[in-house]
C-alpha cells in the first residue's frame, strides 16, 4: 500500500470498530505510509475528548504523531480556499483535500462531500 491521507470519518470508524473499520483497517496500519494534517488532529482531539475523555484523546493525537504530521501554511491555507469555492467544500474538507492534492497521495474516506473529486477513494456505508 502506498502513501495516502485518511479522513477523520475513517478514523473514527477505525477507532469506534464501525462499520467501515476494516476497509479503514489496512491503511491505518500502516502509520509511516499516513499523511496527517494538523486539521484532522484537531477534529480527531475534539470527537474523542468529547466522547471519551482528554487521556483518549491524547493517546490518538500520538497515534497520528506516528505518521508525516503536516502543518496549515499559507500556500496550503490560499489553496484550500480555492478548492473550498470551486467544490463548495466547507473550512475542514478543503484544508484536508488541499493536504491530500499537495502531498500528491489519495484521499481515503467515507464522506459524500468529496465525491467526484479527483484523487478521492470512497467508501460508502453500503458498500
Amino acid at each position: 500500500m502506498s502513501r495516502c491521507l485518511v479522513d477523520t470519518c475513517g478514523w473514527i470508524e477505525w477507532l469506534t470498530n464501525g462499520t467501515l473499520a476494516e476497509r479503514f483497517s489496512p491503511y491505518l496500519a500502516k502509520a509511516g505510509e499516513l499523511i496527517v494534517p494538523t486539521a484532522i488532529q484537531f477534529e480527531l482531539y475534539k470527537w474523542v475528548k468529547r466522547e471519551r475523555g482528554e487521556a483518549a484523546a491524547l493517546k490518538v493525537v500520538g497515534l497520528t504523531a506516528q505518521s508525516t504530521v503536516v502543518p496549515l501554511d499559507t500556500p496550503i491555507a490560499l489553496t484550500a480556499g480555492d478548492y473550498a469555492l470551486e467544490y463548495g467544500l466547507s473550512f475542514a474538507d478543503a484544508l484536508i483535500y488541499a493536504h491530500a492534492r499537495k502531498a500528491a497521495v489519495p484521499l481515503i474516506t467515507s464522506d459524500d462531500h468529496f465525491r467526484g473529486l479527483p484523487g478521492v477513494e470512497i467508501f460508502a456505508k453500503g458498500d
